[in-house]
């Protein structure tokens, strides 16, 4: 017999009766009983032993039969409580145990069968506390998370990713194609370009800022099917907190440089007073001249930071790009990818050639071959598009957050200048930059300039 009951634990215990013996002794019973019956019926008809050989089968063999079936109908049912169970932990049901009331084999195997479903409950418990606690972490990260399928259905979409791309309504099961569509032209062109990177989306009016965004992209296979999850992270406010930081650096290092240079100068000076009340002028030109060098390099120290901070309005004039291209050639060394557009551009050229030379140089600094630095010039709806490429260690994502803000370097003599000094000429013709990661290793800049 079976019933429904709680699962136990599993105890190692030898059966008290095992079925074998339970079948021997009730076959030895009927054939006892046989005996008894083949008795009787040869006292009642002593002279027909045939006939009383098959009365005596007659009775025996129906009531065998009958105590033998009600024997196993217990063990079939209990192997159709079995089976049940099974298909119940296939569901993720773990609630149903099963009752044998007897010490044998079944018993042992109900008991480890129970012993299992206890396991597989606590399991599914945790497991479904730590589902739980995940998605509440995935889903309340301030990080936009896409999951897409083949370039497909969107699987998964976060609180954060709704707001961003579809105004907080539901993304799952919609086409991601369809998704794009809607999305600001810096993404599309972002995700377009593939791998990691940098990219900003302009202010809707002349009182808000600009956003400046991270996107970091991961492929995997799930469920024997590829996947893409999109990492959308905004930098603006950590922007914003790091450029605090950074201005109070750069008046730790004027001051520095200043102090560095005003006290040599200051003690130079009052030495040559000295000298001069002794009448000893013989050591004054070389006093004058250290005097001179430690004031030249402090106006060179100076006018790199004036340059950036007073960066005059563009003159933009006509430009052919060859010609341009001809102009940077004879100062760095660089590949140019593909033919240069045959149209002409408006631009300043004094100050794009400093931006473009800015960025060579420091393809050239990547550790990149020389033959790997080269440099791309196409015209894309309605926008040109200037790529700068390397083949060096490219950026981390904590270097490439900062890279844009001033004064932010990786080099102890560098003075942070060089990319947000690029990052202010490109804007100021109207266009943007963006950073990005190349596959295989190396950095691409990316300049996108109106056609005016």
């Amino acid at each position: 017999m079976t019933e429904q009951a709680p699962a136990s634990s599993r105890i190692n215990k030898k059966p008290l009766f095992s079925i074998l013996s339970r079948l021997s002794l009730l076959m030895v019973a009927i054939l006892l009983l046989a005996v008894v019956v083949s008795t009787l019926m040869l006292h009642v008809l002593p002279d027909q032993l045939w006939l009383a050989t098959g009365l005596s089968l007659a009775i025996i063999l129906p009531l065998g039969l009958g105590i033998l079936r009600s024997q196993l109908q217990a063990m079939i049912r209990l192997f159709h409580t079995l089976a049940g169970t099974v298909i119940s932990y296939q569901d993720n049901d773990f609630s149903i145990g099963v009752h044998w009331p007897l010490q044998d084999e079944l018993g042992e195997l109900v008991e480890a069968h129970n012993a299992l479903g206890d396991v597989l409950r606590k399991q599914r418990l945790n497991l479904v506390q730590r589902e739980l606690l995940l998605d509440t972490m995935v889903q309340n990260t301030p990080v936009a998370m896409m999951l897409v399928a083949d370039h497909g259905p969107i699987v998964f979409a976060n609180i954060a990713a709704r707001q961003l791309l579809n105004q907080g309504r539901k993304l799952e099961g919609f086409s991601f194609n369809d998704i794009l569509t809607q999305v600001s032209s810096s993404l599309l062109e972002a995700i377009q370009r593939g791998g990691d990177g940098l990219f900003t989306v302009a202010a809707r009016d002349a009182e808000e800022e600009e956003e400046v965004y991270h996107l970091a992209r991961r492929n995997f296979s799930l469920n024997g099917r590829h996947h893409e999850l999109f990492l959308l992270r905004h930098l603006t406010v950590e922007l914003r907190r790091q450029e605090v930081q950074t201005w109070k650096k750069v008046i730790r290092v004027i001051s520095h440089e200043l102090n560095n240079s005003l006290a040599p100068i200051a003690s130079l000076a009052n030495s040559a007073a000295v000298l001069v009340s002794r009448g000893q002028t013989e050591r004054l030109p070389s006093i004058l001249h250290t005097i001179e060098e430690r004031t030249r390099h402090l106006e060179s120290f100076i006018d790199g930071y004036a340059r950036f901070a007073k960066l005059p309005t563009p003159r933009l004039e006509h430009t052919h790009w060859h010609s341009f291209i001809a102009g940077l050639k004879s100062q760095v060394i660089f590949t140019v990818v593909d033919s240069l557009p045959e149209e002409a551009v408006n631009l300043d050229r004094a100050q794009m050639e400093h931006a473009l030379l800015n960025l060579l140089k420091n393809a050239h600094e990547s550790s990149s071959r020389a033959d790997d630095v080269s440099l791309s010039i196409r015209v894309l709806q309605g926008m040109t598009r200037i790529e700068v490429m390397d083949r060096g260690s490219g950026m981390t994502d904590t270097v490439m957050s900062n890279a844009l803000i001033p004064f932010y370097s990786t080099k102890r003599s560098g003075t942070g200048l060089g990319l947000a000094l690029v990052r202010e000429i490109i804007e100021a013709h109207g266009g943007r930059i963006s950073l990005q990661n190349r596959e295989g290793g190396g950095l691409t800049v990316s300049l996108f300039l109106p056609l005016i």
